[in-house]
């Protein structure tokens, strides 16, 4: 028996001046290099879309905690949409659902903002 193939898709968009990038599939080993690489090229003010993820490691979590120091230390603003308890409980095991930028939806994301 064979394993499924494990696909992550990307999109992104500008709105409101915020570049929302999103997410749909797993984010885990085996699409990291890929998840990876799209936020490497992510200018300025960024979202994640998270509503699209069936499920997410340890080391996804970890590129998007690089990914939000990142840019508020530039100064830039960072935000993660539309996370689910049920795909991303990493998040909440680390308690770093408690310290992320986590919103609804992207117009809440860009209200918090101001």
């Amino acid at each position: 028996m064979t394993m499924p193939e494990r696909a992550l898709t990307l999109t992104s968009s500008v709105v409101g001046g915020l570049t929302v990038i999103r997410v749909e599939g797993v984010l885990d080993a085996t699409t990291r290099e890929q998840f990876a690489d799209r936020l490497a090229v992510s200018p300025g003010d960024l979202a994640l879309d998270l509503s699209g993820v069936s499920f997410m490691d340890s080391r996804a979590l970890g590129l998007i905690v690089h990914q939000w120091q990142t840019c508020t230390g530039a100064g830039d603003r960072f935000a993660l949409v539309g996370v689910q308890y049920s795909t991303s409980k990493v998040m909440w095991i680390t308690g770093l659902a408690d310290r992320l930028p986590l919103y609804d939806t992207v117009d809440d994301a860009l209200a918090a903002f101001g």
